[in-house]
């Protein structure tokens, strides 16, 4: 693992041959280092992965703020190698998979200050935000609506660069607009907690139906950061299961298929 100030890099491991790129972006008030343990989970699988720091959302003027931030992805996934190791899935939480969403819907619309830079072959959605505001209380009650994960509390209550009270800030309408509104066709994993607060069910459940290559996935007895909470080792196995099943022929085929079972 290799730390900088602006982001995290994993690279493949066990000097196998890399399997895919992935890209982690996060959300409101999260630094790279809150995805430490889900990135070093995904590399274990000989997965190159690097988390860059969250993104910006210009309220005043969303969409020129998404055309920036296509440009930053496409430095970061340029900054693994020289050319980066297909698949390029991009994963985001929260804020990031509302900056993704967008993204994907603005490309399939055909704007070029997106589709000319940023082209990911997939996209994980993780803990899609709902429309207003959230109100987060103490931070006590801020962690309580993101995790109940031991780990994960400590690792946000630690970590200097979080920035505590920001799960409460409103996120454009614009932008949850075209994420809740796309219908860009490429393969898309929507994951969500089932004891997520901060979530609208009832518009992801629509959007997941109206994507034409789309998987909702809900987690049962997750909270809003539902990549790294309790659950945490089943929701990256279900990442990995995509990543996988992204390499197969044809794509997403099913790769275990389960014949009998009583459970």
């Amino acid at each position: 693992m290799t730390d900088h100030l602006d982001h995290l890099d994993f690279e493949a491991t066990g000097g196998l041959r890399t399997r895919g790129t992935v890209l982690i972006v996060p959300g409101r008030g999260e630094s790279p280092a809150v995805y430490r343990r889900f990135g070093a989970r995904v590399a274990s699988d000989t997965y190159r992965v690097r988390v860059t720091e969250a993104p910006v959302l210009d309220p005043a003027d969303p969409i020129a703020s998404l055309e920036v931030i296509a440009k930053q992805l496409a430095e970061a996934a340029a900054g693994v190698g020289d050319e980066p190791t297909r698949p390029l899935v991009a994963v985001g939480s929260d804020t990031g998979a509302v900056a993704l969403a967008a993204l994907a819907a603005l490309a399939a619309g055909g704007q070029r200050g997106v589709s000319d830079v940023w082209r990911p072959d997939a996209l994980v959605l993780a803990g899609l935000p709902g429309y207003g505001a959230h109100a987060t209380g103490g931070w006590d009650d801020e962690l309580n609506a993101r995790t109940h994960c031991p780990v994960h509390r400590g690792v946000l209550s630690d970590d200097p660069a979080v920035q505590r009270g920001s799960l409460g800030d409103v996120v454009p309408d614009a932008l949850l607009d075209l994420a809740y509104g796309s219908t860009a066709t490429l393969p898309q994993l929507l994951l969500v907690g089932d004891d997520d607060p901060v979530a609208d069910r009832e518009a992801l459940s629509r959007a997941a139906k109206a994507l034409p290559n789309a998987r909702l996935t809900v987690v049962r007895g997750a909270h809003h950061d539902v990549l790294n909470d309790v659950h945490h080792r089943s929701v990256s196995a279900e990442v990995v299961t995509f990543l996988e099943a992204l390499r197969n022929e044809p794509a997403l085929s099913p790769i275990i298929v389960t014949e009998a079972s009583r459970w």
